[in-house]
């Protein structure tokens, strides 16, 4: 039985404070394509890959070939922020913690290609990131387990063995599904009685305030 462990994160809401940043430049892609969107469902979503955020706001009957549109207009408008990203308090010190507690460090994100690099800079922790499971590498992204089982490929460790950290309803719902801990925080803005009812095993302020608690936290047990 392996002794290895994975620390598994979601990376928007969670390591990087860009939530809301995502809600404003989806809100502009949807009004340039004509729909009237409340921020308030937008945020909800965040967290969803494009094609499933687009269907969960916009519903199964839209047409679909307008989906692209919205997709390209929300990648630019966001792609403006790239070069200023702002990664949540202690976040690279969180990941440099639990690597040196034998923790493998994985991300799990919706994010691909030029925003995961940004993204990825903005946390400035690559020398202790194994990998990342990203949207271009699953069929079905959050709430559906396939990033949280992807990351764990990378890590090569059981369900049992892996501890998922994210900031939504969606990521909490992944890590139940494929049976690794759910742990929270509430950087992302989702309230904690929802991320509490989605399997949330501990919930946290932000990753600061998990680093503040980490030996009293799961990442703990086993030690």
């Amino acid at each position: 039985m392996t002794t290895e462990r994975a620390a598994i994160f979601d990376v928007d809401g969670t390591l990087v404070d860009t939530n809301y940043l995502h809600v404003v430049t989806w809100w502009e892609a949807f009004r340039q394509a004509g729909h009237r969107v409340p921020m308030r469902e937008i945020h909800r979503a965040v967290g969803l890959g494009s094609g499933d955020l687009i269907e969960y706001l916009l519903g199964k009957d839209r047409d679909p070939e307008d989906d692209g549109q919205v997709v390209a207009a929300h990648h630019a408008l966001y792609a403006t922020y790239f070069d200023r990203l702002p990664a949540l308090e202690a976040a690279g010190d969180l990941l440099r913690a639990l690597a040196g507690r034998g923790w493998k460090i994985v991300l799990a994100t919706s994010a691909s290609g030029a925003e995961l690099s940004a993204l990825r800079r903005a946390i400035d922790a690559d020398d202790v990131i194994l990998g990342a499971a990203s949207a271009d590498d699953v069929t079905h992204g959050k709430p559906a387990p396939d990033p949280v089982q992807q990351a764990r490929g990378l890590a090569d460790v059981p369900s049992e063995r892996a501890v998922f950290v994210g900031d939504t309803v969606w990521d909490m719902e992944a890590a139940v599904r494929d049976g690794v801990v759910p742990v929270a925080v509430l950087s992302g803005g989702i309230p904690r009685a929802d991320l509490d009812k989605a399997g949330a095993r501990a919930v946290y302020r932000d990753p600061a305030d998990l680093l503040a608690h980490l030996d009293f936290s799961v990442f703990a047990d086993g030690e």
